[in-house]
């Protein structure tokens, strides 16, 4: 549908739509029910007199913020009623003004609604509250930012640039909402290099990384922080390093994608081990890798087209997962409800292969 390339994914956090962005000056959204579908529904936001770079969903999916490229401020797009009753996105008459002094690498909307986040390639990232009031600045002091996220939990923000580590830090409100401060949380230390990119799984408990040693990481960030305890280092990995190179946690921390340059590697997130590589699938470098909410797909972008493929190293690690826990199981009902998972995981396999064949 996009007529230019396609520099960002998002998908929404009900696992419904997905928003693309494009420098045909467009943003278009599409259903997520039609990705095994022959045709691909979407609806279309115009971007004025500017095209967006990046593009991020409300936690409702009825508003969407982007980042204009030649206006290098945030835009916020929110959805309306015709009058024949369908939808329709159109942008508010009021920007973001303008902060950043360099430009832009990543946009965030945290998914407690409390705040959006964007981070900039020198050590800036600023914490905005929804109507464009600046609530905190952030100096990372890693020379300079590669990457920065908010987590999916929508309580921390974090950062990897020039320095071996990735920090945290916990944006932090009162019982009644209000902001309050942004505060250090941990930090990952163990790469070699600079850290290209990271990702959190749903609930924040597990974060991988990729760095220019030519290593991935997978940790247990599920720790007492406030009581000084760091992140466990769960597994190691080796894999392709390219500029451009991201990385994506499924939210289920079943599997680890990375994309290098045009090419994308599936990782088993249990073993450490590659189980799926898909070479030169992007006519142009890969600028944007997600898994979708229920972890059954992984989307990229690169080019004009934005490619969709099956899960298959979920559906195998649950087949893994469920057939060690039926060894353990005594319970009858517990039985049969591990081997009904198990059953519709292998099914799903089937048809996948199935088709490919």
């Amino acid at each position: 549908g996009h007529s230019g390339s396609v520099s960002c994914l998002d998908f929404s956090s009900n696992g419904k739509y997905l928003v693309s962005c494009s420098d045909d000056r467009t943003v278009r959204i599409w259903s997520t029910k039609d990705f095994l579908e022959r045709e691909h529904r979407c609806m279309r936001a115009n971007v004025e007199l500017d095209h967006a770079t990046l593009a991020r969903f409300s936690p409702d999916a009825r508003t969407f913020i982007v980042w204009l490229a030649n206006g290098e401020t945030i835009r916020v797009f929110r959805m309306t009623k015709k009058d024949d009753g369908s939808f329709a996105f159109n942008a508010t008459p009021e920007e973001f003004l303008k902060k950043h002094k360099a430009p832009i690498i990543n946009i965030g909307f945290a998914e407690t609604g409390k705040f959006i986040m964007s981070a900039s390639s020198d050590t800036t990232i600023l914490i905005w509250d929804l109507k464009g009031e600046v609530l905190a600045t952030i100096n990372t002091n890693q020379m300079n930012n590669a990457f920065a996220a908010v987590s999916p939990c929508g309580r921390f923000v974090a950062s990897c640039g020039f320095t071996p580590d990735v920090k945290v830090w916990e944006v932090c409100f009162s019982k009644s909402g209000d902001f309050q401060e942004v505060t250090r949380a941990f930090e990952l230390k163990g790469h070699s290099a600079g850290v290209y990119s990271f990702s959190l799984s749903n609930d924040s408990r597990r974060m991988a990384t990729v760095s220019k040693d030519g290593t991935w990481k997978l940790w247990d960030t599920d720790v007492e922080y406030k009581k000084q305890q760091d992140p466990y280092l769960l597994l190691t990995g080796k894999c392709e390093v390219m500029e451009p190179c991201r990385i994506s946690l499924s939210p289920d921390a079943r599997a680890v994608a990375i994309s290098s340059s045009t090419s994308i590697y599936v990782y088993s997130a249990s073993r450490g081990e590659e189980e799926e590589h898909f070479i030169s699938v992007h006519g142009e470098q890969i600028m944007d890798l997600s898994f979708d909410t229920n972890s059954r797909f992984l989307v990229s972008c690169g080019d004009r087209a934005i490619r969709v493929f099956h899960n298959t190293v979920v559906y195998r690690a649950v087949v893994e997962e469920m057939k060690g826990m039926l060894k353990k199981a005594t319970n009858r009902a517990t039985r049969e409800r591990l081997q009904q998972q198990i059953t519709n995981a292998q099914n799903a396999l089937d048809r996948i292969y199935d088709k490919k064949d």
